[in-house]
């Protein structure tokens, strides 16, 4: 806020609704004719993705949500008729939209209502009392009562001090009034507290099904607590959730966690038909500001295909039904991912010779797919192990696919693919998605698992290309950091926590990387003619950084990359809160300093306030940075006029929800003949309401 109690503000005068015309009278007039209007992004890298190799143009225009030009900006200049927006990059990067080609949109709305139990650098659980500390706070904060359901996400044993399972006993000491259940981060499996397994029907009487693993306490059936797969997914399916209102409300919150970081465009990974309904409704409702692809599970085939209530392959307000998807085994570092040869490490229960598991019989599949295939619905199949990618090939060679059918099957994480596999992939035309980030948070786990030669194989996406097979990389959201620069890291470096580099023949570079998250995903959801490039007739969804991947020359420093601003359809979804200093002005006489007040700060949000205090001095070696008062408020930090020049620098500057702080540097310079005000001003998000200021000391 301003000292001295001076206020910048602009008054808003609220006025009846006198004179309004009728509805009908509304309705009888013909609807105003839109005039043209078009925004021009120039003054940086602009990279369209376009091709093999790093092509960049100059300057893009996009009208209507599309774009309409891309090339040199002196020949963009009045080749449109209307008005015409100046986007000015700055120096920054604009790439298209990041595509992310597989997680979980479904999740990330339920886990406002979770708590996070992940280990670094998604959370900050360490052992099993830092876990059962964050869920003891997370019920005070919430006020959850006895009887009632504490969740937690992100939970994995590898990453414990303790290197082990966390149990129901472990759970049971800090709540035995409550039901728990903390999710595995593969999103395969989660451990129950007795409370929650009794709610489940699972006692030490209950027969683990096909497909499922169910952990025992040592000598004994009395379940243990953790459940995986298919002893797993019936439970997570009936958990509570909040009511039908309730999620439209988390809709906003789900889809901001992806435009944040770049993402125009979201998968839910494996949909029921109770959240292909929810997805429906939203679309409805039009709460979509992303692309959602939704890939309905094929456990509920039966309900969904040839449904006219969920058709395939067409946009409604943001959302697609994509395709069947298929979830054929688990996660290799829960062990149950199915391998064609056993882990060198026993079971879930210490099971010999342990390969894992499938949740479908490969006969079964292969039927399935058949189906689907020939009801034109894409298919796709989550596969993790050897053993489980080999029934997926199966399947596809099955239902008759061939490369030239452009039918585009795609095989989820691929992960433990041997080499030979690449070679049918090419030839029966499958695309997988990998999931690089699994070389980090994984590398060591699947080194012991099942030794250095197969774990330096995963996500193969440099052999892939070789072959001319078309990839993406993906986050598995929520099971991973929703990141793309650290999904560009993971497949570069390929550096396991350990700092051991797991398959250094297959890094990428950094173009090869970017495809992976826009030109590779776009043609796997058969949208490569509307996204993924920057180019004339694409939808206009761009991502602005602070920085150029492709001109980043430390491989770790494109981690520290950051997303400014978002864009869908020409729309801003998302763009960073920050402070951006404004050029070009100076202050006019009309700004009145009290006797005893040398400097004025505060913050303006209107122009008639802001043009009667400064003016814009433009000449031949300085330019008018624009304001765009829609968007944006404007700080201000002025000193009283002086003889001696005064230059004012901000040193620090932090947001905390919708106030700012800001901390200033003044510093005196040269003794002038006449009097000037040192002035400080710069853009802020519209949404600030409070703005705090202090004057840097030399104890600073």
């Amino acid at each position: 806020m301003l000292r001295k109690g001076i206020l910048l503000t602009a008054c808003l005068a609220v006025f009846g609704n006198a004179n309004v015309p009728s509805v009908q009278a509304q309705e009888a007039k013909a609807a105003p004719i839109k005039p043209l209007e078009q925004s021009i992004y120039y003054g940086g890298d602009i990279i369209t993705m376009e091709g093999d190799k790093p092509t960049y143009v100059e300057a893009v225009i996009e009208r209507d949500g599309r774009i309409i030009y891309a090339g040199k900006k002196s020949a963009a200049v009045n080749k449109f008729a209307g008005k015409t927006i100046e986007m000015d990059l700055k120096g920054k990067t604009m790439l298209p939209g990041f595509i992310d080609p597989h997680g979980h949109f479904m999740s990330a709305v339920l886990m406002v209502t979770q708590v996070n139990v992940a280990s670094p650098p998604m959370g900050t659980v360490t052992d099993i009392a830092s876990m059962i500390k964050k869920l003891e706070d997370f019920k005070a904060e919430q006020g959850i009562k006895d009887g009632g359901w504490i969740v937690g996400w992100g939970y994995d044993q590898d990453l414990l001090e303790e290197k082990r399972h966390i149990t129901k006993l472990d759970l049971d000491k800090a709540f035995p009034n409550n039901k728990v259940l903390i999710i595995h981060i593969s999103m395969h499996g989660g451990v129950l507290n007795s409370k929650a397994l009794e709610w489940a029907g699972v006692d030490e009487n209950y027969k683990s099904p096909d497909g499922g693993v169910v952990a025992r306490l040592p000598g004994g059936n009395e379940p243990a607590g953790l459940l995986m797969e298919m002893a797993y997914i019936p439970i997570f399916e009936k958990l509570p959730q909040p009511s039908e209102d309730g999620m439209m409300e988390l809709m906003e919150a789900a889809q901001m966690q992806y435009a944040s970081n770049g993402y125009t465009h979201a998968v839910e990974g494996f949909t029921h038909i109770k959240d292909m309904n929810t997805l429906k409704r939203a679309a409805k409702e039009k709460r979509f500001f992303i692309d959602i692809a939704s890939l309905p599970g094929f456990t509920e085939m039966d309900e969904w295909l040839n449904n006219p209530e969920y058709p395939f392959g067409e946009y409604n307000n943001r959302l697609k039904f994509q395709g069947g998807k298929f979830t054929l085994d688990g996660s290799p570092q829960g062990l149950t991912a199915y391998m064609a040869s056993p882990y060198l490490v026993p079971g879930p229960n210490g099971e010999k010779d342990w390969v894992g598991s499938t949740s479908i019989p490969r006969d079964e599949l292969a039927k399935l797919a058949k189906i689907m295939v020939a009801n034109d619905i894409q298919i796709m199949f989550h596969a993790n192990g050897d053993g489980a990618i080999e029934d997926a090939i199966f399947a596809i060679e099955s239902a008759g696919i061939k490369a030239d059918q452009d039918k585009r099957p795609i095989i989820i994480h691929s992960q433990f693919q041997k080499p030979e596999h690449l070679s049918k992939y090419a030839e029966i035309g499958i695309s997988p998605t990998y999931f690089s980030n699994h070389a980090f948070y994984w590398g060591d786990v699947h080194i012991r698992n099942v030794g250095v030669k197969k774990a330096s194989f995963i996500s193969p996406i440099k052999a892939a290309n070789k072959l001319g097979i078309v990839s993406s990389n993906h986050t598995d959201f929520n099971v991973t950091l929703l990141d793309p620069f650290f999904v560009m890291w993971t497949s570069m470096k390929r550096e396991t926590r350990s700092g051991k580099i797991l398959g250094a023949d297959q890094r990428i570079d950094a173009y090869t990387a970017l495809q992976n998250i826009t030109t590779g995903p776009a043609y796997q959801f058969f949208e490569e003619d509307r996204k993924g490039m920057i180019k004339k007739g694409m939808l206009a969804d761009f991502v602005i950084l602070d920085k150029n991947p492709l001109k980043v020359t430390d491989v770790d420093a494109i981690r520290e990359i950051t997303v400014l601003q978002t864009i869908k359809e020409g729309s801003t979804i998302y763009k960073r809160k920050s402070v951006e200093k404004l050029n070009g002005y100076f202050v006019k006489n009309t700004l009145k300093f009290e006797e005893n007040n040398d400097v004025i700060s505060g913050f303006v949000n209107a122009q008639k306030v802001f043009d009667g205090l400064f003016g814009a001095g433009k000449t031949m070696a300085n330019t008018v940075d624009k304001i765009d008062f829609a968007e944006s408020s404007v700080v201000l930090i002025v000193t009283k006029p002086s003889k001696i020049s005064k230059k004012i620098d901000v040193v620090y500057s932090e947001f905390n929800g919708d106030e700012l702080f800001i901390k200033y540097s003044i510093r005196e310079g040269n003794k002038n003949t006449f009097a000037s005000s040192g002035l400080y001003l710069a853009t802020i998000p519209k949404g600030v309401s409070k703005v705090q200021f202090k004057l840097k000391s030399n104890d600073d």
